[in-house]
């Protein structure tokens, strides 16, 4: 059920479109004039305005402008019964999200009510997931150790360098790239990522640089690949180190000449990405086994970063379990629970061979079967550590 405010100083009106709106199953709030109901939306709560244009005190542009100049994010509908193509043109340049004539048609209304609300839902919707993606791709503590790579982020982020990210699994390489990304220049523009050991080799041509239709059997319509999907933004290799030899001399090629062809054509693409890499792998090994190019090595390798086990930031385990402890919580709408001193220096003096992401995995499973506060006990009974 949506919250919807009716401005309009015309008693009938608001008693017809509050008729209406409350057999939609929505809550209605009456405002007689622009100036009560801006006082109304200052103090937030709705999901919807609809507004007159013509009223005493304030009238609905003055009243439109204002809201957009606060940042109100209410949507907010114009209602006119003196309606013609340039008012409307006015509206929706200052921002309304459409406008109605009066008299009011019943289907027209009921079509701008939901599409306004979807829209509404829609805009909280992205908030959410991207409030979520944020909070997971934090990178939590104050050791020395995660420091250093704060401060490399810090300093490499507003560059335009390849960065070389390695580290055990569960570190957070991801976390790393993600957040190089987000304090680069290129924050706005798209970052994509490439698990380059989940694609069979014979298909991580295609996914990187795309294919025409027809180019092989079940190439039945043209593909864009990661890297044209990544242009003006970042791509992210992720275990680069299991990535083919016939692989690495294609994505080589990109990286001398910042241009792709895609599979099936003979027309070269420019295209300017961002490249990270990310390997748990050790490259100069994998070099002198033959598995991996030097060349390729070096291009991607101009800044490298290393993060750090878990066992060497022992120190920020409390931090850590705290920070998941909050979003795990959040994420399954119970009451936030918190850990016994004593549970947590248990969990801190563990060796933790799957890194963060084994710890958060640990914290998750103890929040659902254990008691509240968690101690020792839940940890002995539910940790359930191989």
């Amino acid at each position: 059920m949506a919250h919807i405010l009716i401005i309009d100083d015309e008693k009938t009106i608001r008693t017809t479109l509050k008729d209406i709106i409350e057999f939609e199953n929505h809550k209605v709030t009456l405002a007689e004039n622009g100036l009560q109901g801006f006082e109304m939306l200052e103090n937030g709560g709705f999901d919807l305005v609809f507004s007159d244009i013509k009223m005493p005190e304030m009238d609905g542009i003055e009243l439109l402008t204002k809201v957009r100049d606060l940042d109100i994010e209410t949507p907010v509908v114009m209602i006119s019964g003196h309606g013609n193509i340039e008012t409307a043109v006015e509206c929706i340049k200052i921002g309304a999200f459409d406008f109605i004539e009066k008299p009011i048609d019943l289907n027209r209304l009921l079509v701008v009510l939901r599409n306004a609300l979807d829209k509404k839902n829609l805009v909280n919707e992205t908030r959410r997931l991207r409030n979520k993606v944020d909070s997971q791709n934090q990178m939590v503590g104050q050791s020395s150790a995660i420091r250093k790579v704060m401060e490399m982020i810090e300093r490499v982020a507003p560059t335009d360098a390849r960065v070389m990210i390695t580290g055990d699994n569960g570190t957070g390489k991801e976390v790393v790239a993600r957040l190089l990304h987000k304090f680069s220049n290129r924050a706005e523009a798209p970052f994509v990522e490439v698990n380059c050991a989940a694609i069979p080799s014979e298909l991580i041509e295609s996914e990187l640089f795309g294919h025409e239709k027809g180019s092989f059997t079940s190439a039945i319509k043209q593909r864009i690949g990661k890297f044209e999907q990544a242009d003006g933004g970042t791509i992210f290799l992720d275990e680069v180190g299991d990535m083919s030899l016939s692989a690495q001399t294609k994505v080589l090629r990109v990286l001398q000449e910042s241009e792709l062809t895609r599979v099936g054509s003979d027309k070269s693409i420019k295209v300017n990405a961002r490249v990270f890499a990310a390997t748990n792998k050790n490259l100069k090994k994998e070099i002198e086994k033959g598995n991996f190019r030097e060349d390729f090595f070096h291009r991607l390798n101009v800044i490298p970063i290393h993060v750090p086990t878990l066992d060497q930031r022992k120190e920020d385990i409390p931090e850590l379990i705290n920070h998941f402890c909050q979003l795990i919580c959040k994420e399954q709408g119970i009451a936030v629970k918190t850990f016994d001193q004593k549970a947590i220096e248990m969990l801190q003096h563990r060796i933790w061979t799957g890194n963060i992401r084994e710890l958060r995995n640990v914290v998750e499973r103890l929040i659902i079967l254990g008691s509240n506060p968690i101690k020792i006990k839940d940890v002995n009974d539910f940790a359930m550590f191989e």
